[in-house]
């Protein structure tokens, strides 16, 4: 069998101010509200091709309820249940759910809930939302920041090859690049895809003893222009820049970080390319080539190392290391246990 998963579908992220997280997606995000609950928020990007790409749920912190990926076929989800359960990460088998019909979820060997499914509802608007291109579910809004797409999601774990290589061999994620520190063999940022992206899932070092955190998740513009537009009007919202923009070394992404009111990052993307090599060996990058700022014109701030939800010790950056910091990811690294062995 080939590839099993086809591509990121929803989030479901947890905030301790559900409103006040609605009212950002709307209103700053320009995202849409399909449903509604007591302690459950859907919402969409004008172009998702699924009825919702994000879930809002009421909790007592900022952190990831679950990622859900789109299998290739529903033989494709059989045999990922099977995988993930001899990899000795079973999970349980869901009922149809809002949207899409039954899913198998796990958590992964890191902390990371996971949910897995073939049937899903293909949207499409009518009346205003309509779109004159008929292969687009919705028509292009402009209003907020106006993402088309959810693009990905990266996480924290203290193995990052670990990782990698679990989600590789158990559901054929391809490893796409790595960033290792300048001064040690310490690997602190790795890329993974299920298609031609350069990354859906991304996973930094995280010295922190919580496991299931997550750093980003990210959404996409379609231009340049677009992704200069969003950063002037997050601003004027009231929105600050945390970091960029920027251009990533891995992936070549234009980049732009903020946080909603959660505390919970969001990165806004665009541009990148596209690879379609079947036997791709990942390139290991270093700090000093740029990995995460290809310009070396700016330094990253200091809140670039937190996560969600928040908790003691650091997580590496995209950028390596910030100074000052470097001795406690190596001390990190060589002292963190490895899930991933003796798992099949």
């Amino acid at each position: 069998m080939g590839p099993l998963l086809s591509h990121i579908a929803h989030l479901e992220i947890m905030t301790p101010d559900l409103d006040a997280s609605v009212r950002f997606y709307v209103a700053q995000m320009g995202m849409r509200v399909v449903e509604r609950g007591a302690r459950q928020v859907y919402l969409r990007c004008w172009g998702d091709y699924y009825r919702y790409s994000l879930i809002l749920s009421q909790a007592t912190q900022a952190g990831l309820g679950h990622m859900a990926w789109r299998t290739v076929s529903p033989q494709a989800l059989e045999e990922a249940a099977r995988r993930i359960e001899a990899a000795g990460a079973g999970g349980e088998w869901l009922y149809p759910q809002e949207g899409h019909g039954r899913a198998y979820r796990f958590t992964g060997p890191y902390g990371h809930v996971m949910e897995l499914f073939w049937e899903v509802e293909r949207h499409q608007e009518d009346g205003e939302h309509r779109s004159q291109f008929p292969d687009r579910p919705a028509r292009r809004t402009n209003h907020g920041v106006a993402p088309r797409m959810l693009d990905h999601i990266t996480v924290s774990a203290p193995d990052v090859r670990g990782f990698a290589q679990w989600y590789s061999e158990t559901l054929g994620f391809r490893i796409m690049g790595y960033t290792s520190l300048d001064h040690a063999p310490v690997t602190v940022f790795g890329v993974l895809t299920t298609n031609e992206k350069s990354h859906d899932l991304g996973v930094l070092i995280d010295t922190s003893p919580v496991a299931g955190r997550v750093h980003h998740i990210a959404f996409w513009v379609d231009s340049r222009e677009e992704h200069s537009l969003a950063a002037d009007i997050l601003m004027e919202g009231g929105t600050d820049i945390e970091y960029g923009p920027g251009l990533h070394g891995i992936g070549e992404q234009t980049y732009l970080y903020f946080r909603e009111p959660s505390g919970l990052r969001i990165e806004l993307n665009t541009g990148g390319y596209r690879n379609y090599v079947p036997d791709w060996q990942p390139y290991d990058w270093k700090p000093a080539q740029g990995s995460n700022n290809f310009y070396r014109n700016s330094h990253m701030p200091d809140s670039m190392l937190e996560a969600s939800p928040p908790a003691p010790g650091i997580t590496g950056t995209e950028d390596g290391a910030l100074p000052g910091t470097e001795d406690a990811l190596v001390e990190a690294a060589s002292s963190a246990a490895n899930p991933w062995q003796g798992h099949g």
